[in-house]
């Protein structure tokens, strides 16, 4: 480990356990509450369980059992740089420049075109002519849909049989990605879950740490996505670190109960949270 990364774990370990609630106040968690919202994720999406990592790296304020969660083999087909030359970003900035809010594929002029109607002189819509320069034949649409009364094969059997294609087997239908398996734990210095990743490339074989920032967005590698030592497990991963967790989470809040009070009407109680 680092002597940066030592810094942080002392620091981590010096700094004192939350005791009382600030989840609506700060976004922030107990141990306690990391555990209950732990529980939550674990009954709503099965994928995810909870994992008691190396015992001798056991935090004493969480249960032996429930150290940190874990979700293995999530797929990862694309890698970011390659969307990132196709897609353009659009996102707001009211987060610090932390959050993208939307990845949106610019259009085409033609596109844009076709989303218009073009008027002659006299103000009507010209019908517009495919590739070839000529107007649709409304005899030949109609001819596309044959009448089937009219329709009789008494070879429908055998026609099918022959159109069978030979089945594959299940191997040649698998693609071959990257996976990931991701973990959260509880960082008790900013008292907020912070995620964890660590890669595999098509041949299960460990991504390396230069391979795993090929699928974050460039902005974020190694500024907000950084390598990490796991509190629980050996070796380094992908962090995503959890400075402004609590800031996300205070917002995602502050906009549940206004929503929330908007829709009850007279907006005096506020949701449970």
């Amino acid at each position: 480990m680092s002597v940066l990364g030592q810094l942080r774990a002392a620091r981590e370990y010096m700094y004192p356990t939350r005791k009382t609630s600030a989840f609506l106040e700060k976004g922030v968690l107990t141990p306690e509450e990391f555990v209950l919202a732990g529980d939550e994720l674990v009954f709503k999406c099965p994928t995810w369980s909870w994992e008691c990592g190396d015992p001798s790296k056991s935090k004493p304020y969480l249960p032996k059992d429930k150290q940190y969660l874990v979700t293995r083999t999530v797929p990862c087909q694309q890698r970011v740089s390659s969307m990132e030359n196709t897609f353009a970003m659009e996102g707001d900035d009211d987060e610090g420049d932390w959050l993208v809010s939307s990845v949106v594929k610019p259009r085409t002029d033609e596109e844009i075109e076709d989303e218009f109607d073009i008027l002659d002189e006299e103000g009507e819509i010209i019908e517009k002519q495919d590739e070839t320069g000529t107007k649709p034949d409304p005899d030949e649409e109609e001819d596309e849909y044959a009448d089937m009364d009219g329709f009789n094969d008494e070879n429908v059997l055998e026609d099918d049989d022959a159109a069978v294609v030979p089945t594959t087997t299940q191997s040649d239908n698998l693609i071959k990605v990257r996976t990931y398996d991701l973990s959260i734990t509880y960082d008790k210095y900013y008292q907020t879950p912070r995620v964890w990743m660590t890669g595999y490339d098509e041949a299960q074989q460990p991504l390396t740490g230069k391979q795993m920032m090929e699928d974050v967005i460039s902005d974020y590698a190694n500024r907000t996505v950084t390598m990490e030592h796991h509190p629980h497990v050996a070796g380094t991963q992908a962090s995503i670190h959890p400075c402004q967790h609590g800031k996300v989470m205070k917002t995602i809040v502050k906009n549940l109960i206004k929503a929330s009070s908007q829709g009850d009407g007279d907006g005096d109680e506020g949701p449970s949270v």
